[in-house]
């Protein structure tokens, strides 16, 4: 795959989003301010925008480029945490012209990295944490197994599903949630909720 045959990805993300806005402002409404769908819907369509409008052919800087463009459209937090992702895919990737199934993963394992190292929250704290590490840990199984870019996606995706669904056996550490303690236990977090919606937009594109 090829930087432009990223600006897919970006298009399906961005969609996927867009359907899903009532959703995350649904879920976010119980334990947050009910903005996340916004936040996503107009991240991830400027992150979009951004890559559909470059001729760049190095997958790193058209990455970071993503990101940058979502930091500046949606400056709240879950929207920096966002755009962080793609930011550290980026320099991850920097100086690639043309990947596989590996780099694939590489992409999303560096944009677990961005977050978690932005957010200072770890895989259990009932993030979206909890919905991408899962994902990238059954991308890195798909690579050692040489499956194929759909089954990868495939995978990817039925592994953040699981991820967010277990949100609701986590005590929520972070955020308005938090404050909740223990009865934060059987709701299911948005931020998972977004990451199993990346890996549905992957699998879709894949």
């Amino acid at each position: 795959m090829k930087a432009e045959d990223l600006k897919g990805l970006f298009r399906k993300l961005s969609e996927v989003m867009e359907e899903n806005r009532k959703y995350l402002i649904k879920l976010d409404s119980v334990v947050g301010d009910g903005d996340l769908g916004l936040t996503m819907g107009d991240g991830f369509l400027a992150a979009y925008e951004a890559v559909a409008s470059t001729g760049e052919s190095d997958i790193g800087k058209l990455l970071y480029g993503a990101g940058k463009a979502m930091s500046v459209a949606v400056p709240s937090t879950m929207g920096t945490l966002m755009a962080s992702g793609w930011m550290q895919a980026g320099k991850a990737l920097k100086g690639s012209t043309e990947i596989g199934e590996e780099g694939m993963a590489d992409i999303f394992a560096a944009y677990l990295d961005g977050v978690a190292n932005r957010g200072k929250a770890k895989v259990g704290d009932k993030t979206f944490l909890d919905g991408l590490a899962p994902a990238v840990e059954a991308m890195k199984r798909s690579v050692e197994e040489k499956k194929s870019g759909r089954e990868m996606a495939e995978a990817a995706y039925e592994a953040a599903k699981q991820g967010f669904q277990n949100t609701t056996t986590m005590v929520a550490v972070h955020g308005r949630a938090a404050t909740r303690g223990e009865a934060s236990r059987e709701l299911e977090d948005p931020g998972a909720a977004v990451a199993m919606l990346m890996m549905q937009a992957y699998r879709d594109w894949a």
